[in-house]
Protein backbone atom coordinates (compact mmCIF):
# COMPACT_ATOMS: atom_id res chain seq x y z
CA UNK A 1 0.00 0.00 0.00
CA UNK A 2 1.47 3.37 -1.02
CA UNK A 3 2.24 5.96 1.69
CA UNK A 4 1.16 9.53 1.43
CA UNK A 5 4.39 11.51 1.06
CA UNK A 6 2.86 14.52 2.84
CA UNK A 7 2.32 12.43 5.97
CA UNK A 8 5.88 11.16 5.86
CA UNK A 9 7.28 14.71 5.64
CA UNK A 10 5.08 16.07 8.44
CA UNK A 11 7.12 16.76 11.60
CA UNK A 12 6.31 14.46 14.49
CA UNK A 13 6.10 17.39 16.94
CA UNK A 14 3.13 18.80 15.12
CA UNK A 15 1.04 15.68 15.61
CA UNK A 16 -0.30 16.96 18.99
CA UNK A 17 -0.03 20.76 18.98
CA UNK A 18 -2.24 21.32 22.01
CA UNK A 19 -0.19 18.94 24.16
CA UNK A 20 3.07 20.54 23.11
CA UNK A 21 1.68 23.98 23.84
CA UNK A 22 0.77 22.88 27.38
CA UNK A 23 4.18 21.32 27.88
CA UNK A 24 5.85 24.50 26.68
CA UNK A 25 3.82 26.59 29.12
CA UNK A 26 4.72 24.25 31.96
CA UNK A 27 8.39 24.47 31.10
CA UNK A 28 8.22 28.25 30.97
CA UNK A 29 6.41 28.31 34.33
CA UNK A 30 8.98 26.05 35.94
CA UNK A 31 11.78 28.20 34.56
CA UNK A 32 10.12 31.38 35.86
CA UNK A 33 9.51 29.77 39.27
CA UNK A 34 13.13 28.68 39.47
CA UNK A 35 14.30 32.19 38.62
CA UNK A 36 12.05 33.68 41.30
CA UNK A 37 12.75 31.09 43.98
CA UNK A 38 16.52 31.38 43.77
CA UNK A 39 16.71 34.95 45.14
CA UNK A 40 13.93 34.19 47.62
CA UNK A 41 15.82 31.20 48.94
CA UNK A 42 18.94 33.33 49.24
CA UNK A 43 17.03 36.03 51.10
CA UNK A 44 15.48 33.52 53.49
CA UNK A 45 18.88 31.97 54.11
CA UNK A 46 20.37 35.38 54.92
CA UNK A 47 17.54 36.15 57.32
CA UNK A 48 17.96 32.77 59.00
CA UNK A 49 21.71 33.24 59.41
CA UNK A 50 21.19 36.75 60.75
CA UNK A 51 18.72 35.43 63.29
CA UNK A 52 21.08 32.71 64.45
CA UNK A 53 23.94 35.19 64.72
CA UNK A 54 21.72 37.49 66.76
CA UNK A 55 20.84 34.73 69.20
CA UNK A 56 24.42 33.56 69.59
CA UNK A 57 26.19 36.93 69.53
CA UNK A 58 23.90 39.06 71.69
CA UNK A 59 21.95 38.70 74.89
CA UNK A 60 18.27 39.63 74.83
CA UNK A 61 17.44 42.72 76.85
CA UNK A 62 15.35 40.78 79.33
CA UNK A 63 18.27 38.43 80.05
CA UNK A 64 20.93 41.07 80.61
CA UNK A 65 22.25 41.36 84.14
CA UNK A 66 21.97 44.56 86.08
CA UNK A 67 25.44 46.09 86.60
CA UNK A 68 25.02 45.83 90.38
CA UNK A 69 24.98 42.04 90.07
CA UNK A 70 28.25 40.36 90.98
CA UNK A 71 30.76 39.78 93.74
CA UNK A 72 32.32 42.81 95.41
CA UNK A 73 35.45 42.95 97.61
CA UNK A 74 36.07 45.79 100.06
CA UNK A 75 38.82 48.25 99.21
CA UNK A 76 40.12 49.02 102.69
CA UNK A 77 42.48 51.76 101.53
CA UNK A 78 39.66 53.83 100.07
CA UNK A 79 37.01 52.97 102.65
CA UNK A 80 36.33 54.55 106.02
CA UNK A 81 37.50 52.64 109.07
CA UNK A 82 34.38 51.15 110.70
CA UNK A 83 35.84 51.29 114.22
CA UNK A 84 36.69 54.96 113.85
CA UNK A 85 33.18 55.66 112.54
CA UNK A 86 31.67 53.97 115.61
CA UNK A 87 33.96 55.92 117.94
CA UNK A 88 33.05 59.21 116.24
CA UNK A 89 29.38 58.44 116.93
CA UNK A 90 30.13 57.53 120.55
CA UNK A 91 31.92 60.84 121.05
CA UNK A 92 29.11 62.72 119.29
CA UNK A 93 26.64 61.16 121.71
CA UNK A 94 28.74 62.34 124.66
CA UNK A 95 30.44 59.05 125.43
CA UNK A 96 34.09 58.25 125.99
CA UNK A 97 36.34 56.00 123.95
CA UNK A 98 38.91 53.81 125.66
CA UNK A 99 42.34 53.90 124.01
CA UNK A 100 44.85 51.07 124.04
CA UNK A 101 48.41 51.50 125.27
CA UNK A 102 50.95 52.47 122.61
CA UNK A 103 48.14 52.97 120.11
CA UNK A 104 47.73 49.26 119.52
CA UNK A 105 44.02 48.74 119.04
CA UNK A 106 42.27 45.56 118.04
CA UNK A 107 40.71 45.67 114.59
CA UNK A 108 36.94 45.18 114.37
CA UNK A 109 36.78 45.84 118.11
CA UNK A 110 33.14 46.92 117.94
CA UNK A 111 31.95 43.86 116.11
CA UNK A 112 30.03 41.09 117.82
CA UNK A 113 27.21 42.76 119.71
CA UNK A 114 23.83 41.24 120.49
CA UNK A 115 22.34 38.81 117.95
CA UNK A 116 19.58 41.25 117.07
CA UNK A 117 22.25 43.69 115.82
CA UNK A 118 23.88 41.24 113.39
CA UNK A 119 22.77 43.20 110.34
CA UNK A 120 24.85 46.20 111.47
CA UNK A 121 27.95 44.01 111.70
CA UNK A 122 27.39 42.49 108.27
CA UNK A 123 27.05 45.73 106.33
CA UNK A 124 29.84 47.42 108.33
CA UNK A 125 32.54 44.76 108.59
CA UNK A 126 32.05 41.92 106.09
CA UNK A 127 34.68 42.25 103.32
CA UNK A 128 32.65 40.54 100.59
CA UNK A 129 29.22 41.48 99.29
CA UNK A 130 27.42 39.38 96.70
CA UNK A 131 24.47 40.86 94.82
CA UNK A 132 21.88 39.20 92.63
CA UNK A 133 18.86 40.86 91.07
CA UNK A 134 15.76 39.56 89.34
CA UNK A 135 13.51 42.55 88.97
CA UNK A 136 12.14 43.64 91.34
CA UNK A 137 13.82 41.32 93.88
CA UNK A 138 17.33 41.87 95.27
CA UNK A 139 19.44 39.28 97.06
CA UNK A 140 22.44 40.41 99.15
CA UNK A 141 24.82 37.73 100.43
CA UNK A 142 27.40 38.12 103.19
CA UNK A 143 29.76 35.85 105.13
CA UNK A 144 28.55 32.78 107.05
CA UNK A 145 25.47 32.41 104.87
CA UNK A 146 23.84 35.62 106.06
CA UNK A 147 21.55 37.01 103.39
CA UNK A 148 18.93 39.64 102.74
CA UNK A 149 16.04 39.53 100.30
CA UNK A 150 14.06 42.66 99.49
CA UNK A 151 12.28 44.42 96.64
CA UNK A 152 12.74 47.67 94.74
CA UNK A 153 9.23 48.15 93.38
CA UNK A 154 7.88 50.39 96.11
CA UNK A 155 6.73 47.69 98.52
CA UNK A 156 6.74 49.03 102.03
CA UNK A 157 8.10 45.84 103.49
CA UNK A 158 9.72 42.63 102.31
CA UNK A 159 10.64 39.73 104.56
CA UNK A 160 14.12 38.40 103.95
CA UNK A 161 15.78 35.03 104.38
CA UNK A 162 17.04 35.85 107.90
CA UNK A 163 13.75 37.11 109.24
CA UNK A 164 12.21 34.56 111.54
CA UNK A 165 13.85 33.77 114.85
CA UNK A 166 12.83 31.91 117.95
CA UNK A 167 12.42 35.24 119.72
CA UNK A 168 9.79 36.25 117.20
CA UNK A 169 11.76 39.29 116.04
CA UNK A 170 12.37 40.16 112.44
CA UNK A 171 14.93 41.87 110.22
CA UNK A 172 13.47 43.39 107.09
CA UNK A 173 14.62 45.69 104.30
CA UNK A 174 13.02 47.60 101.46
CA UNK A 175 14.45 49.63 98.60
CA UNK A 176 13.73 52.19 95.91
CA UNK A 177 15.59 53.66 92.96
CA UNK A 178 16.67 57.28 92.88
CA UNK A 179 18.06 57.61 89.38
CA UNK A 180 20.86 55.06 89.09
CA UNK A 181 21.31 54.87 92.88
CA UNK A 182 19.72 52.11 94.93
CA UNK A 183 18.51 53.28 98.35
CA UNK A 184 17.91 50.57 100.93
CA UNK A 185 16.31 51.01 104.32
CA UNK A 186 16.47 48.30 106.94
CA UNK A 187 14.75 47.70 110.24
CA UNK A 188 16.86 45.28 112.31
CA UNK A 189 15.39 43.29 115.16
CA UNK A 190 16.72 45.62 117.83
CA UNK A 191 14.37 48.39 116.69
CA UNK A 192 17.01 50.60 115.06
CA UNK A 193 17.39 51.43 111.39
CA UNK A 194 19.86 51.79 108.53
CA UNK A 195 19.86 53.89 105.39
CA UNK A 196 22.14 52.54 102.67
CA UNK A 197 22.89 53.99 99.23
CA UNK A 198 24.53 51.91 96.49
CA UNK A 199 26.08 53.70 93.52
CA UNK A 200 28.31 52.38 90.74
CA UNK A 201 31.50 54.23 89.82
CA UNK A 202 34.55 53.83 87.60
CA UNK A 203 32.63 52.38 84.64
CA UNK A 204 30.74 49.94 86.90
CA UNK A 205 33.93 48.42 88.34
CA UNK A 206 33.55 50.05 91.77
CA UNK A 207 30.62 50.14 94.16
CA UNK A 208 30.21 53.04 96.56
CA UNK A 209 28.13 52.31 99.64
CA UNK A 210 27.17 55.10 102.01
CA UNK A 211 25.84 53.93 105.36
CA UNK A 212 23.85 55.61 108.08
CA UNK A 213 23.39 53.25 111.02
CA UNK A 214 21.38 53.99 114.13
CA UNK A 215 21.07 51.07 116.53
CA UNK A 216 18.33 51.24 119.14
CA UNK A 217 19.39 53.04 122.31
CA UNK A 218 22.47 54.45 120.55
CA UNK A 219 22.96 58.16 121.07
CA UNK A 220 24.12 59.13 117.56
CA UNK A 221 24.12 57.93 113.96
CA UNK A 222 27.12 56.00 112.67
CA UNK A 223 28.13 57.27 109.24
CA UNK A 224 30.70 55.75 106.94
CA UNK A 225 31.52 55.10 103.29
CA UNK A 226 32.62 51.73 101.98
CA UNK A 227 34.10 51.19 98.53
CA UNK A 228 34.11 47.79 96.86
CA UNK A 229 35.96 46.53 93.78
CA UNK A 230 34.22 44.19 91.37
CA UNK A 231 35.59 40.65 91.38
CA UNK A 232 35.88 38.75 88.12
CA UNK A 233 33.78 35.57 87.99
Amino acid sequence: MARNPEIIRRPVTNRYPAQCHRESNMCNLESLTARLCTPLRALLMLLLLAGVAGVVGTTPLYAQEHPLVGSWLINEELSDDPDEAVEAAIIEAGGRVQRKWFGREEKERYRGGPAEQELYDRITYDPILRIDYTEPEFWFGYADGYQRVFHSDGRTRSIGANDHYSSGGEDFSFAAWEGATLIVEARPRDGGFTIETYTLEENNTRLRVELEIRPENFGATIRLVRLYDRQQP
